[in-house]
């Protein structure tokens, strides 16, 4: 017994553990899982201490405003303990979007649950970001391109800066900026120690590239050592490795898709073999023996040899030894957006164990378009609701006056002067008889001058008045002066039956308009959305989600006016049709009263 409570209390500790907080000065964490599996990496063996490409934009993250100065308070976490290496290559708080390298210690063969934390919201963080450690020993050189900077500069530790560069900085690259190759530019890195190729060691360059023009032969990359060099050579339309030594091979010619398309592209010279790979795969290998090198890099062409390139290079990366294949599918998949290597998750609040409100959430990804369609839709609620409140009021006290009118009516004998109930209006009681808004804020009156009843029974007493004359000493009315009469009280019902289904029509806006510009806000927000997935090329579902979520906010403001509103406008135009019901049968009753009185009168004249 004792050792089941054991086992009880250890599986319930142990998941609180997992999501202990890292340390209490930070105040949110963001949680990301990595896919080695099919759906991801789809690795056939593990990749270690590889740099994986974190994007942050609104699809999938809505607290840029909680990071402080370009993610100094950014901390990367393998568990709870264990900080991982990283730095920022751009955080535009601005524009939403954020590019992260992180160097994940594992990236395994078919799991899809390894978790890594970032860690945000401390203002009084110092940057920890740290570029060098991000690379492992045989990452020699790594260029991320800058638009500020015009010489690439290198994020490794070994600092293999570019010495010459007329390459232009271009915003439209692939990850973040890229290098622009115009037919005459051209990037050129010194030798150095840390660049030399050791034939057991290999070497290895990988960068993304979009070729823009073809040509006969232009140079994407050369490393040159003398009569050495081993060369990525865009031929026509295609791409094609090369070892030029004393004995030269290269790889045949690979067909590239079309011009103007991104491709990342890797050449491996290792274990006696050249290799080409295309996105990951390998596409090309023929067999070299190659010697001992120190050379200098070059990308986009040669002074002494030409062979410029017409295109764009990003994310160039040279090691000083040959990695396995999964380094280069992963390559590939962890900087594209067709694959979801990183699954980028909810964020969660110290506070909350839960992770913050989905509410709270979806009105964070709100777009303006979406504010604007939501305040249209709110404007509709309120001028919905004045006019449910008002003309309920003004139905109220419209049936307890047509009550209070109606029992003091019957109350009248046959012999009973029918014109005893008819009063002068005084000025307040014919405002209020012409105003919705006083007959729904005033009180009773003594004289039902809100009840439309009266005012037919009224408006009848005075047209037999004006033909009779007062008194018992009236004109006889003939048949023709009782239909007048009629139609002044057919009259007075239709003006009462307007104003009764007075602004009912902005009721019928609501529930017709209100689902409709809903759909609009959300179809907006819908292409807002999938315009931004494309714009930062990640296209999981946790990029998307929050977005979609935020758009159909637009729907649900637009359902949450027509909905009150429409059952408002059923029940109050049933009320109405009630009340104009009445005032016809009482018309045909006074009528019918009047022309016996008449009758009568004349028999006894």
């Amino acid at each position: 017994m004792k050792l089941s409570r054991y086992l009880l209390l250890f599986f319930l500790v142990i998941p609180g553990l997992a999501c202990a907080w890292w340390n209490d000065d930070w105040s949110s964490r963001k949680q990301m899982t990595l896919d080695g599996g099919i759906t991801g990496a789809d690795l056939k063996g593990g990749v270690a201490d590889f740099p994986l490409l974190l994007r942050l934009h609104t699809g999938n993250f809505s607290y840029f405003s909680e990071v402080h100065e370009g993610g100094k308070d950014i901390r990367m976490m393998a568990d709870d303990k264990t900080p991982l290496k990283y730095h920022v290559e751009k955080f535009d708080p601005v524009n939403e979007m954020a590019l992260i390298w992180v160097k994940a210690p594992k990236v395994r063969s078919g799991v899809d649950s390894d978790t890594v934390w970032m860690y945000y919201g401390n203002e009084e963080a110092q940057d920890a970001a740290d570029s060098k450690g991000t690379y492992d020993v045989n990452q020699a050189l790594v260029f991320h391109f800058d638009e500020q900077n015009p010489q690439a500069q290198d994020a490794t530790a070994y600092g293999n800066n570019a010495v010459k560069s007329t390459a232009v900085a271009d915003a439209a690259g692939w990850i973040g900026a890229a290098a622009r190759f115009a037919g005459s530019s051209l990037i050129e890195v010194p030798a150095s120690p840390s660049l030399q190729f050791d034939p057991a060691k290999g070497f290895s360059f990988s960068a993304w590239l979009k070729l823009d023009q073809a040509t006969a032969e232009a140079y994407v990359f050369r490393a040159v050592d003398g009569s050495r060099s081993i060369e990525l050579v865009a031929r026509n339309s295609g791409l094609v490795a090369r070892y030029v030594g004393d004995k030269s091979a290269e790889t045949a010619a690979f067909s590239l898709p079309g011009l103007g398309q991104w491709h990342n592209v890797s050449v491996v010279l290792g274990s006696g073999k050249l290799e080409l790979y295309v996105d990951g795969n390998p596409v090309g290998s023929v067999a070299v023996s190659a010697a001992s090198m120190n050379p200098r890099l070059v990308l986009g062409g040669d002074e002494s040899r030409g062979g410029y390139l017409t295109g764009l290079l990003d994310e160039v990366q040279v090691s000083n030894a040959a990695r396995d294949p999964d380094w280069y599918k992963l390559i590939a998949r962890s900087q594209s957006p067709d694959f979801n290597v990183i699954n980028v998750g909810a964020d969660e609040g110290k506070q909350g164990e839960g992770g913050p409100n989905s509410f709270v959430v979806i009105i964070q990804n709100v777009t303006v378009d979406g504010w604007v369609v939501i305040g249209l839709t709110g404007v509709m609620f309120i001028v919905a609701v004045l006019v449910m409140v008002t003309k309920s009021m003004v139905i109220n006290r419209i049936k307890k006056d047509n009550k209070a009118f109606m029992e003091q009516y019957d109350a009248m004998g046959p012999d009973s002067d029918p014109t005893a109930l008819d009063q002068e209006e005084t000025d307040e009681e014919k405002e209020l008889a012409g105003s919705e808004f006083l007959t729904a804020m005033m009180g009773k009156h003594d004289h039902f001058q809100s009840s439309p009843l009266y005012r037919v029974y009224h408006a009848g007493i005075r047209e037999v008045k004006k033909r009779m004359g007062r008194g018992s000493g009236g004109r006889p009315m003939s048949a023709e002066a009782l239909d007048v009469i009629r139609v002044k009280l057919d009259s007075v019902v239709v003006r009462e039956s307007q104003r009764l289904n007075s602004n009912m029509v902005l009721l019928t806006i609501a529930i017709a308009g209100g689902p409709f510009l809903g759909l609009l806000g959300t179809v907006v927000g819908v292409m807002i959305t999938f315009a931004v997935i494309a714009a930062t090329g990640d296209v999981n579902i946790n990029s998307i989600a929050p977005g979609i979520a935020a758009a159909l906010l637009a729907t649900v403001a637009g359902l949450a006016v027509a909905i009150p509103a429409l059952f408002a406008y059923n029940y109050l135009l049933t009320q109405i049709k009630d009340i104009v019901a009445d005032m016809r049968v009482f018309t045909d009753e006074f009528m019918a009263m009047i022309t016996e009185k008449i009758a009568d009168r004349q028999r006894e004249m």
